[in-house]
């Protein structure tokens, strides 16, 4: 009979804070551009250069803290981290091992059973990143590109809480909600900006003590850290099966062959020999930086599902999907503001909007109509100017892809409703005598056929009227002929 086991993880999260210059020097952080542009002489470790702790580095990372219930530290410092590899310039990492920035907070996830759990965060601290290795395969070369070295991190990381690859999922998703509502981070995994290292261990179901834990590095999709920790605990329990040991040691997932393989040895602090940073003067966190900072901090994804729910009186689904992403949510108040009803600018964020993101690859962050401008289209509709499948032409072409005015875009474009009853009459009359099929089903009660005259009329007036307002002429036109 083979034996249980209850699986254990813990996480090491890297998220690069969206500051403008990097964590030591004025180097941009923007993401891509020319190898080797975004560098100076502190970033690429040239001898003789000092760093200097950018500000705003400190502050999102405290923020971080605060929003995940952690203790921010008072006194803090940095630390050098020392190894060799080619994409480290200095041939040492500045981090921070004995006095990180943040302590003892926890993050709360939905379980698969719906239960509400806290998962523990051991620390919070910050750090640079490294460079980038280009591997050229028809040359057999490999160049490096400084531009990500001295980024700004911060490493999360976790306590050994996690049972399943569900409540991993769900604790990044609690992370990502939370720092994108911040402000901190795109958390954007396919372009690096947040990655994870996952530590897994097995063990019998009712033992405490740990067993032999792996670490697999820098996960960049979720559909990679699910497949990661699967095959992990399936290769562990084959091993533990067998009669042999699970080694402690650092492995790298490939996800396109969905295997895994060692790298090295698992390192301890010792190996990197950490020292503190002589170059960098200690951080003294005052009472007072922790309130202006915790005062600026935005209403987060649950405090604004409450308040929509009673404020806007707004369905279950509508709040998940728009509070999903802090620039919908955004966009969504912004259009409340400015006069448009709360349900129908909702549905237009969750149908056309989602709709488009969705066909042209556009992330949340990258939106860049207004609020304002959805609501003077939702008016524009109320008001009849427009119908419906103008204003979904309006939104695609005016509103979503270049944000300017959707009244201005329709009158250039000759695209409003037509009120000319006179005008409308005539195509009634005309669609009625062209349709004598339809009248007929009409007349035998089938009262959908008056779609087929409805479409005729919207064809003829090339969809410049509102289609109710056709529909219920051609009704009054039918009844005074004694067909309805």
């Amino acid at each position: 009979m083979s034996k249980e086991y209850e699986v254990v993880i813990g996480l090491e999260v890297h998220v690069e804070l969206n500051t403008k210059t990097k964590i030591f020097c004025g180097c941009s952080t923007a993401f891509g551009g020319a190898p080797n542009t975004h560098v100076c002489p502190v970033c690429s470790g040239m001898p003789g250069s000092l760093p200097v702790l950018n500000k705003a580095v400190l502050e999102k990372a405290i923020a971080v803290g605060l929003a995940t219930n952690c203790a921010i530290t008072e006194n803090s410092k940095f630390d050098r981290k020392n190894y060799f590899y080619p994409d480290n310039p200095q041939n040492y990492q500045i981090s921070q091992l004995y006095y990180p920035i943040c302590r003892n907070g926890h993050v709360d996830i939905q379980t698969e059973k719906g239960e509400t759990k806290a998962v523990r965060i051991h620390e919070i601290h910050m750090e640079e990143d490294a460079g980038k290795l280009v591997h050229d395969a028809f040359t057999d070369e490999t160049y490096v590109d400084f531009n990500r070295s001295g980024v700004p991190l911060i490493e999360i990381v976790s306590e050994p809480d996690m049972r399943s690859a569900d409540e991993v999922i769900a604790y990044l998703e609690a992370l990502r909600e939370t720092i994108q509502y911040l402000d901190a981070s795109d958390c954007k995994l396919n372009e690096g900006s947040m990655r994870a290292d996952v530590n897994l261990s097995i063990r019998e179901k009712g033992s405490s003590e740990f067993g032999t834990r792996t670490e697999s590095k820098n996960l960049n999709s979720f559909r990679a850290i699910r497949r990661c920790i699967e095959n992990e605990v399936n290769r562990q329990i084959d091993l533990l099966e067998s009669g042999e040991k699970v080694v402690q040691e650092t492995r790298r997932w490939d996800d396109e062959k969905g295997y895994s393989y060692s790298m090295r040895s698992k390192e301890d602090a010792q190996d990197y020999r950490y020292f503190p940073d002589p170059d960098l003067v200690p951080i003294y966190v005052s009472d007072d930086l922790i309130e202006e900072i915790r005062s600026r901090q935005p209403e987060m994804r649950r405090e604004k599902a409450l308040r929509y729910r009673e404020e806007y009186q707004l369905p279950d689904y509508d709040i998940e999907q728009i509070t999903a992403e802090k620039k919908l949510a955004d966009l969504f108040e912004e259009a409340v503001a400015a006069g448009a009803d709360a349900k129908k600018a909702s549905n237009w964020l969750m149908t056309e909007t989602m709709r488009l993101m969705k066909e042209t690859g556009t992330d949340a962050g990258k939106l860049c109509f207004s609020g304002a401008h959805l609501a003077e289209l939702i008016a524009l509709v109320d008001a009849k100017e427009i119908n419906n499948a103008v204003a979904k032409e309006v939104f695609e072409k005016a509103v979503f892809a270049e944000n300017i005015s959707p009244a201005q875009y329709v009158k250039e474009h000759d695209l409003s409703t037509r009120t000319d009853d006179s005008v409308l009459s005539s195509v009634v009359d005309q669609a009625i005598a062209a349709n004598p099929k339809a009248v007929e089903d009409i007349r035998n009660g089938k009262g959908k056929a008056v779609g087929a005259i409805v479409g005729y009329v919207m064809k003829e007036m090339k969809g410049k009227c509102d289609p109710a307002t056709a529909n219920q002429m051609i009704q009054n036109k039918l009844k005074e002929s004694g067909i309805m």
